[in-house]
């Protein structure tokens, strides 16, 4: 292993949880076992695939559209995309200064769940979609990294997913506009060709099985309870 890729991992790394400073919930043993509850990625020989394939070749044509844009623009990871695409939704400013509540549940709470990828992500080492078809991606500078990184389930999915189930018990009343910029960056992954379909769909499932998970943490309840005091209070 060279010491280029070695300097890519601590980059991607370091941009993905040191800013963050992230505590998490629960350990890795302690979240649900994706490899236990979902079933194995689609067989090459199976219809499931057959659509991962065609939904490939629909994400490669959004690529040069606003759509794609979009797309190439969620390829960042982590709580300053969260707040970015889901502030305007519930009409409060996501930020350290702002909401610090708020943030550090949202930290604290995607950590967590984002954990619940890694043991099936080791297991079955999905080849991904770029890897699989020898083409480039929408976010070429990733390319390098995410290839060392099972594809199934998707990770970014699962951030979107849970952040969104999240800041919809926070503020039930934008429920359908704050669920639809969840599912939306999950679908950029396809878009961008870093996931096949059945990654995002996964990673969906990853992040709700996760966020009842963090319902039986003591510290997330309250955690939760101060954020949402927060929140009442800043957006009169």
């Amino acid at each position: 292993m060279n010491k280029h890729f070695l300097l890519l991992v601590c980059l991607f790394a370091l941009t993905r949880v040191s800013a963050q400073k992230p505590h998490a919930y629960f350990s890795v043993q302690e979240m649900p076992d994706a490899v236990q509850y979902l079933p194995a990625p689609p067989d090459s020989a199976s219809m499931c695939f057959a659509y991962d394939t065609a939904q490939y070749q629909w994400g490669k044509r959004q690529r040069h559209t606003p759509r794609g844009q979009q797309a190439k623009d969620d390829a960042d990871y982590g709580i300053y995309r969260m707040a970015t695409i889901f502030s305007p939704a519930i009409g409060v400013t996501i930020s350290p200064n702002a909401t610090p509540q708020l943030w550090k549940l949202l930290i604290d709470a995607t950590y967590t769940a984002g954990r619940g990828c890694d043991i099936a992500k080791a297991h079955y080492f999905r080849p991904r979609p770029y890897m699989y078809f020898n083409e480039p991606t929408l976010v070429p500078q990733d390319e390098e990294v995410l290839r060392h990184n099972g594809s199934y389930p998707s990770g970014h999915t699962t951030l979107g997913w849970v952040t969104a189930l999240l800041l919809v018990e926070i503020c039930p009343e934008k429920e359908n506009e704050i669920l639809r910029i969840g599912y939306e960056y999950g679908q950029s992954r396809v878009i961008a060709g870093y996931h096949w379909q059945s990654d995002v769909t996964a990673g969906r499932l990853v992040a709700s099985s996760c966020f009842a998970r963090l319902h039986t943490s003591k510290a997330f309840l309250k955690q939760m309870k101060k954020a949402q005091k927060e929140f009442n209070k800043v957006r009169k």
